[in-house]
């Protein structure tokens, strides 16, 4: 049987157990790789009969060396840890990643984009705002410049989307929730920023009525992204009114949760699982900080290093072949549950 032509540096990746970055360095400059790589790709160059897109190659060293990284907020740990990831894989790739931070701001994350521009890098990896974005405006520079999205989707913009699936995930944290113990009511923002918020607001209705239960929502004022101190106000508000109709929350976000448990601690709540506990509160996201509260949060973990592995290849799949994509890619991570002291 003969074997299957390799088309392009991925399938020549699998094939010769080499890894993409690894051969993208070589193909842009063979030195910058060790000698025993480089025997090691010259020989499966040989063995595979593998002929890289010389053209595409070309125009890649006319372009930067530069991927663009835009993420909502730095000051969060949370965009800070998943922008580590990234950075470390483009420069593995042999790219240079430059980071920008939109602060919240639909306003800021169109400076970015333009700063971006101006610098003509090769490639650009978005954590677009979501609700708030000037979706318009990062389509435009999205059609100029490959752009993959990841964390929050704006539809249609960019080559490909990669993100979290909300409906997995929450549906995972609430059947634990109903199974262990109270239903779960859910906290959340009323006009959250984040388009996933609404995704999970769904995700817990369904789950909900799927098990049997009626869904309960306790919604509270507050924009922007200072969610620790607006899980704390409305939640000292929802406690003291009574507005939690089971012992035990679901929170939309952890910074939200790490309000609450702040709030009920004021109000000489103890949280936890045990019979001698009033409350019981879960989160979503495995925030950096959620381990380290008192006590400690139950969750639910993204798969950021499969999500940030995946944007990272597409962005450099797209700069090896020199063309934009037909189609765009769209695909959804499931997220793990973490017991913790909370629930």
């Amino acid at each position: 049987m003969a074997e299957a032509k390799i088309k392009n540096m991925e399938d020549f990746a699998s094939v010769s157990g080499i890894s993409r970055p690894t051969l993208s360095k070589y193909f842009n400059d063979p030195n910058s790789v060790r000698a025993t790589t480089r025997a090691r790709i010259e020989k499966a160059l040989k063995q595979h009969d593998y002929r890289p897109n010389i053209y595409a190659i070309n125009q890649n060293r006319r372009q930067t060396k530069t991927i663009g990284l835009v993420v909502p907020n730095m000051t969060d740990p949370f965009f800070a840890g998943i922008a580590r990831t990234i950075e470390s894989l483009i420069l593995e790739a042999g790219f240079n990643p430059l980071l920008l931070s939109s602060h919240g701001g639909p306003e800021q994350e169109l400076a970015n984009l333009e700063s971006l521009r101006a610098l003509k890098p090769a490639g650009v990896l978005l954590a677009p705002l979501g609700r708030v974005s000037d979706t318009a405006g990062v389509a435009t520079f999205a059609d100029e410049i490959p752009t993959v999205l990841f964390d929050a989707n704006l539809d249609g913009v960019g080559e490909a989307f990669f993100g979290s699936d909300n409906e997995q995930s929450i549906g995972l944290i609430v059947d634990y929730l109903c199974r262990s113990g109270e239903v779960p009511v859910f906290f959340e923002m009323k006009t959250p920023i984040n388009p996933n918020a609404y995704k999970r607001r769904s995700a817990y209705i369904a789950a909900m009525e799927r098990l049997g239960h009626d869904p309960k929502l306790v919604q509270v004022d507050g924009e922007g992204w200072a969610f620790e101190e607006i899980g704390f106000r409305g939640g000292s508000a929802a406690l003291t009114t009574r507005q939690f109709a089971t012992n035990t929350v679901l929170c939309s976000n952890d910074r939200l949760a790490i309000g609450l448990l702040s709030a009920a601690y004021e109000n000489g709540l103890r949280v936890g699982q045990n019979e001698s506990c009033a409350l019981r509160i879960a989160g979503h996201d495995d925030h950096p900080f959620s381990k380290f509260t008192c006590p400690s949060l139950t969750t639910i973990s993204q798969d950021y290093d499969s999500i940030s592995a995946r944007s990272v290849q597409t962005i450099l799949d797209i700069i090896e072949q020199g063309e934009r994509s037909k189609a765009r890619e769209s695909s959804l991570f499931n997220g793990s549950l973490v017991l913790r002291g909370s629930a």
